[in-house]
Parts: structure tokens; C-alpha cells; sequence
């Protein structure tokens, strides 16, 4: 079973045929699908596919591009959410630190992060992490907020070696691989290879980042498999071996023997 940790299938872009990128899906083996929140917009539509779809796990948090001046606002709206029913989510996610297009809101989007973290922290769930060009305003958050039992993934890993060595120091991190592994001059293939295998994990960020042969294209689950193969050229390990590890890690970090029934964990 593969398991894509990070996925906005119920975005708009899947509005006309949701359905079919669910059965294309289950036919590439995918088993289960973890939805990360966006802002208040998302709850919406992200509650209502989990509701539908019992392998569609749903995440609660306020992701930083989305911190803007209503920002406590969002975030006081998400609280709710979440503490309402945590039981319900895998994670706090998708939260963290994006300084790609613009800082205007970098402390804003700081506190967010640090806040998240600290709700994460209380309910004993791990969190999903974004980071974009910010790695070292990130970590000199979590160096300040780590204890030994937070846990979470850097979703869409893009890092250096050394930064892989550095997330490895918090212990319980783990690192969400996608369709960069696949382009030609992403360099991630070269690191890959130094993540240890029990913290790989397999996502997609659809309907972002396709692979190769889909870049450019609407990403969606089933081509978790042009990651795989991909992971199989660059660790020598067999797809099965990559689709069973990648599956336990997501287990075991998401606690997903909480929401999938045994036939799909």
C-alpha cells in the first residue's frame, strides 16, 4: 500500500472529477490520503471529502502563506476546530514558514508557526510543516519549542544534506518526499540518499508539484508511483520494500491505526 501524507484533493481543481481521481488512485494503490488545512476557506470542502471518504484523513491548521492581517482571526477560527474534536486529525498542518514570494508577514507568520507548534504540542499530535526559503528562521523556532515528544514531517522536502542532519537532531522529524524528486536539476535525488529509510514518506501536494512524466499537469495521487520508482532508482530498495516502509513510517507518525481499518494499515 502506498500512502500519499499530503494532498488538497478536496481543492476546486478536482471539483469535475473527484470520484475518478479517487478510483485512479486505489488502482495505482494508494491507500490512504491525509489532507492538510489551508485557512478558514478549506474547512469547508477538506471536512466534507473526510466525512465521505473513509481513507481520507483530515489535518487541522493555518498554512503561512495564507497569514495575513486577518491572521488571529483565521487562526482563532482554526483553534476551534481543532480542539473541538482532536481526535479527528492526524496532525497540525499544514503550518510554517514561506518567505518565497514576499516577508511583509514574517513575524506575523513566526507567531503562527510558534503558536501551532504549541497547540500540537498540548494535544500530542505532530505537525506538517511547510517551509520555503525560511530554514533557518524555521529552526531557530523549533530549537526554542523542540521537546523530545514533538514529532512532525518537513512536507515537500527541498533541503541540503546538512539540513537533513539538522532536522534528524529533533528526533522524531521525518521527511515528506515528492514529484522534485523526479526533475532533472532539483539535486534532491543526491539527498535522498542520506535520509535515513525509517524517516522517508511518500506525498504528492496535489494538485502542485507533478512528477515527470506530469510536470506541468495537475498532480493527483495515483502518480505517487513515478515518485516511487524514482525512490527505487536513487536507494536500490525494490518498490514493494519502498511502498512497506514509507506505509509503516506514515503509521507511525500519524498514529493512523486511529482512523484506517486493518485491510488498509
Amino acid at each position: 500500500m502506498i500512502i500519499d501524507t499530503h494532498a488538497h484533493i478536496y481543492a476546486e481543481e478536482f471539483d469535475a472529477d473527484r470520484d475518478l481521481m479517487l478510483q485512479r488512485a486505489s488502482a495505482s494503490g494508494v491507500g490512504a490520503i491525509l489532507l492538510p488545512n489551508i485557512d478558514v476557506a478549506s474547512i469547508a470542502p477538506l471536512e466534507s471529502l473526510a466525512a465521505a471518504q473513509a481513507n481520507c484523513i483530515p489535518m487541522m491548521g493555518l498554512h503561512p502563506t495564507y497569514v495575513k492581517e486577518n491572521w488571529e482571526q483565521e487562526l482563532a477560527t482554526i483553534e476551534a476546530q481543532l480542539f473541538a474534536a482532536p481526535e479527528r486529525y492526524c496532525a497540525v498542518g499544514e503550518i510554517g514558514l514561506d518567505l518565497y514570494w514576499d516577508s511583509t508577514f514574517l513575524a506575523e507568520q513566526q507567531a503562527a508557526f510558534r503558536l501551532q507548534v504549541q497547540w500540537a504540542k498540548k494535544l500530542k499530535l505532530p505537525i506538517a510543516i511547510h517551509v520555503r526559503k525560511a530554514f533557518e528562521e524555521l529552526f531557530a523556532i523549533l530549537d526554542e519549542e523542540w521537546t523530545p515528544e514533538l514529532s512532525g514531517v518537513f512536507h515537500c522536502f527541498t533541503g541540503s544534506k546538512e539540513q537533513v542532519q539538522r532536522i534528524l537532531k529533533y528526533e522524531q522529524f521525518y521527511f515528506g518526499i515528492g514529484g522534485v524528486l523526479t526533475y532533472k536539476n532539483a539535486g534532491l535525488a543526491e539527498v535522498v540518499a542520506h535520509i535515513p529509510h525509517d524517516r522517508l514518506l511518500l506525498e504528492t501536494d496535489a494538485p502542485y508539484l507533478s512528477p515527470v512524466p506530469y510536470r506541468g499537469k495537475r498532480n493527483e495521487p495515483a502518480y505517487m508511483t513515478e515518485v516511487v520508482g524514482k525512490l527505487h532508482e536513487c536507494l536500490g530498495l525494490s518498490v514493494p520494500e519502498i511502498e512497506a516502509l514509507t506505509s509503516a513510517n506514515a503509521v507511525r507518525l500519524f498514529a493512523l491505526e486511529k482512523f484506517l481499518t486493518f485491510e488498509h494499515a
